[in-house]
């Protein structure tokens, strides 16, 4: 690095390459890669340090809950590049993001390297040669306002995990975490799935009509019975959640009621009772935030939150959009000239509306710390001209963002909405169940598009409804007037079963998040993440299904620390954290209230909650209740559902497979479970060789036979001491059943591996079962078998056959699918599942994506499998990197925060 030059620090390697492009040969760019300092596990503290005010958190809590930071071991060979690059600089631009955690990178950058020469703070939000350009000479001061609110957020989470995971160790199972707002989110996923548990479906019927006027079958039209004599009648909206009608004056009917009024009208005399017609208008969305980006590209491209942020993470870096972590909905004023120009050149002046949109934002506590999400630069690159630059996940996202930006300033779609209401004269005698019927009413609806707007350009998707689409878009009804008669063309009854809630998805979930407050956008991805792998959550399809292990953690919570899954308090905190970030709030004082607690409101701290566990039951906190009174605990090996015995019995016990969902557990499927359990340990007989019990049993990851070891001991090889003699175990295959399974099938399963024969070397050939399925085995080289029953089968002369042919990848020959599919939306490409060598997975072609834990192939759905495929392409190609060894820190006293860049700020 030549003297004199300007070294620019970004955090990643992506982003330095591409801005040191735009700033020529002056200028060193380097990356921290992300934060080069964090607060260490306090078993990674010195010795020293372990007994005194840092030991607990690596917080000293009672001197103004002031942080101890070490450099990451696997950071600490870049912090030494960064202190050389630098000592060749006579100018230091810290470029990080604009955002809290950018800001806090910046000043841990200040801190650690310590900078003689003049430091400059260089903000951007999009990565062209215009705005890196603009923003090397548009610099300002480090804003401790940011760094305070990130350190605040910091601190909070490590004293939240720190003291209530340990309650979850204690008293559920240990391992397990908890986190000011995955918790929340957890609880989110719960109450959804407790209100499907507590559901009970409700079955109505209705009669759909087609009409005409004057007998023309070509101006028929379809129309719903919606009132019988005067009274509505009830729909899926007019039942409550118990299966209850909750509509007064609504009617039920049942399907000889709905037979009847359907004959009935099939002989009736209708007439247009009102007509009635009003304009449409419909408004473009806003421009995309971060939760709104994540809500559209998982409805239109099945890409889950996490795929989401790193595909747009890349199209930042690479200069194609602007900043993906914001809330804000504005345009800059070059970015709305850009989007209106570029729409009055592509649909036309009509498209574009006289004036500028603007959008505000609605979401509680929005920042409006950016502009909204859209293509980068001062005019926009058409997904045809980038699409030579990027593919798959990367160009659908980019055209995503692209037509919603042009979108959000067009003009309004216009049309017409015209509605019906036709009565129907019912014969005499028309009567069900001994209620006589005399007047039927019919109505229908049409919307008629006739100017298009900003839907030439793009349409936002919606979200399934519970009720089913009422709407009738593009339906054209006939021009009707009162009075005229109409000829019924068919009238059919229609039975129909109300729906449970739907079940949250990663989009709803974030959507349910931002509307609550909770989270930020920085954040969504990651909680969403996080109870998945932390195991509270699982997908089936693209649906968040919670687990018996997050009803039981919720309810330790909700029962003995309710404030702390209040969404209420914990979008206070999230506003409190704004106010630290806006410098509105003292750093210090806020985590006093919240860790101590407050005398002035009477309000407990954090502190004194979980001090006194004594009263937590974790019997009664591990154990569900489902809507019918079934009991499932949630035990050391997993759940299980229990039924008590008579006075002086032992209480009947049954594993629950993961694959039963909550709301799937009812009375019916305990006993079916309980009763398979009554197998459970059946004994076969005895091995004539050994004299062992065989026995046969139902385990969580299937069925299987054992032997029964009565405190043996066996000699162990190079050992002094004899060791117990581990029980013989083997799967059944999947043609067998526990229930009828004999003793001679379980000792041949007990057998295996089976030795087939030897080589022409004298090497074993053996046969057995694996996680991949039946094979070979000789030495080190394996061969897959195409059926279980050649385990028992196979001769030497066919395995030395199958050795014989050269070694094929996989499991031999192609099979066909096990699932075909649509087109996928990103590349286009025929989709299918197929059965690999490391199990069952999904490709198009170009990308392969294994199936996860409770992705079955038969009940694989479209949706889930696009989903899938997006997320393995938004990753990218794997890299394997060999583990960073992480060093011991050997610092003697706490690096204490200096006033380096922060002087305006005194902490307090």
């Amino acid at each position: 690095m030549a003297p004199g030059t300007k070294l620019v620090i970004v955090e990643s390697p992506a982003k330095a390459q591409k801005i040191g492009e735009y700033l020529g040969k002056d200028f060193r760019v380097d990356a921290s890669v992300g934060h080069i300092r964090d607060l260490p596990n306090p078993s990674e503290l010195p010795a020293d340090m372990k007994k005194g005010p840092y030991g607990k958190f690596a917080i000293a809590v009672d001197d103004g809950f002031e942080p101890y930071y070490v450099v990451d071991a696997d950071k600490k060979k870049k912090v030494a590049e960064l202190k050389r690059a630098l000592k060749d600089a006579d100018e230091l631009f810290l470029a990080t993001d604009e955002d809290r955690e950018g800001e806090a990178i910046a000043w841990h950058l200040l801190e650690v390297l310590k900078p003689k020469v003049p430091v400059r703070r260089m903000v951007f939000h999009e990565i062209t040669k215009e705005a890196i350009q603009r923003a090397v000479n548009d610099t300002r001061e480090l804003d401790t306002h940011l760094v305070d609110a990130q350190e605040s957020r910091r601190i909070l989470d490590r004293l939240y995990g720190y003291e209530v995971s340990p309650v979850l160790w204690r008293k559920v199972k240990q391992g397990l975490s908890a986190g000011r707002v995955q918790s929340v989110a957890t609880r989110l996923v719960v109450e959804r799935e407790r209100e499907r548990m507590a559901f009970r479906v409700a079955s109505y019927w209705d009669v759909e009509g087609e009409f005409a006027p004057g007998g023309n079958s070509g101006q028929g039209f379809e129309a719903k019975l919606t009132g019988i004599d005067g009274s509505k009648v009830a729909s899926g909206r007019d039942f409550a959640d118990d299966g209850t009608l909750k509509t007064a004056n609504a009617v039920q009917l049942d399907a000889a009621a709905a037979e009847a009024i359907a004959a009935g009208t099939r002989e009736a005399d209708v007439v247009v009772r009102e007509v009635s017609e009003k304009p449409y208008t419909r408004r473009p969305s806003a421009p995309f935030t971060t939760s709104t980006l994540q809500q559209e590209a998982s409805r239109k491209l099945r890409m889950n939150s996490q795929s989401t942020m790193r595909t747009a993470q890349r199209l930042y870096e690479n200069g194609y959009i602007t900043y993906m972590r914001t809330d804000s909905t504005n345009l800059s004023s070059g970015a709305v000239s850009a989007a209106r120009s570029q729409a009055r050149d592509m649909y036309g002046a009509d498209f574009v509306p006289e004036s500028p949109r603007v959008y505000g934002k609605k979401s509680k506590n929005a920042q409006e710390a950016h502009e909204a999400i859209r293509p980068a630069g001062d005019s926009f690159r058409t997904p045809a001209q980038v699409a030579g630059e990027i593919r798959g996940g990367e160009y659908a996202l980019y055209e995503l963002i692209w037509k919603r930006t042009i979108a959000s300033q067009m003009a309004d779609a216009k049309g017409s909405t015209a509605s019906v209401k036709l009565t129907a004269t019912l014969p005499e005698g028309t009567s069900a169940g001994g209620t006589a019927y005399s007047s039927a009413q019919f109505s229908a609806s049409g919307t008629v598009i006739t100017f298009r707007g900003f839907l030439a350009a793009y349409e936002e998707g919606r979200d399934e409804s519970r009720y089913g689409d009422d709407s009738a878009m593009g339906m054209r009804l006939p021009r009707l007037s009162e009075g005229v008669a109409l000829e019924t063309l068919r009238a059919d009854a229609q039975g129909h079963q109300t729906s449970p809630p739907a079940r949250y998805t990663e989009a709803t979930l974030v959507k349910a998040l931002e509307e609550r407050g909770i989270g930020r956008p920085s954040t969504y991805a990651a909680t969403v993440g996080t109870i998945q792998d932390r195991g509270y959550v699982h997908s089936r399809g693209s649906a968040l299904v919670p687990t018996w292990l997050a009803f039981a953690v919720t309810q330790l919570l909700e029962q003995h620390f309710p404030r702390l899954v209040d969404y209420d308090f914990t979008a206070s905190m999230e506003s409190d954290l704004d106010k630290i970030a806006h410098g509105e709030e003292q750093r210090v004082a806020w985590l006093q209230r919240f860790y101590f607690g407050d005398q002035a409101s009477s309000t407990e701290g954090l502190r004194d909650l979980v001090a006194d566990l004594g009263d937590i039951d974790a019997r009664a906190v591990s154990a569900v209740t489902t809507g019918d009174g079934t009991v499932v605990r949630v035990g050391r090996y997993g759940p299980y559902v229990e039924l008590p015995g008579e006075e002086g019995e032992t209480p009947r016990r049954a594993t629950v497979p993961d694959e039963i969902a909550p709301d799937e557990m009812t009375a019916a499927k305990a006993e079916e479970l309980l009763a398979a359990a009554a197998d459970d340990g059946r004994v076969l007989g005895t091995d004539p060789e050994t004299g062992r019990e065989i026995v046969a049993k139902n385990g969580r990851y299937g069925p299987y036979v054992t032997e029964v070891v009565e405190d043996e001991e066996g000699e162990t090889k190079g050992a002094k001491k004899k060791a117990k003699v581990k029980p013989r175990t083997g799967s059944l295959f999947a043609d067998m059943d526990l229930a009828t399974i004999e003793l001679d099938t379980a000792l041949r399963l007990l057998s295996l591996p089976r030795v087939v024969g030897q080589d022409a070397e004298g090497v074993d050939i053996t046969a057995q079962n694996g996680r991949y399925g039946p094979y070979l085995k000789k030495g080190t080289d394996s061969r897959s078998l195409e059926t279980e029953a050649q385990i028992f089968d196979i001769t030497l002369e066919e395995a030395l056959a199958i050795y014989a042919q050269p070694k094929q990848r996989g499991r031999g020959a192609a099979k066909p699918p096990l699932a075909e599919f649509g087109e996928d939306p990103v590349s286009g490409r025929k989709v299918v599942a197929k059965d690999g060598r490391f199990g069952p997975y999904v490709t198009d072609g170009e990308t392969n994506a294994t199936l996860r834990r409770g992705d079955d192939p038969e009940t694989l759905t479209e949706e889930r499998a696009f989903e899938l495929i997006a997320e393995k392409r938004s990753k990218g190609p794997t890299t394997r990197k060999k583990p960073a060894t992480r060093a011991k820190t050997t610092r003697k006293a706490p690096a204490k925060k200096s006033s380096t860049g922060r002087a305006s700020t005194k902490k307090s």
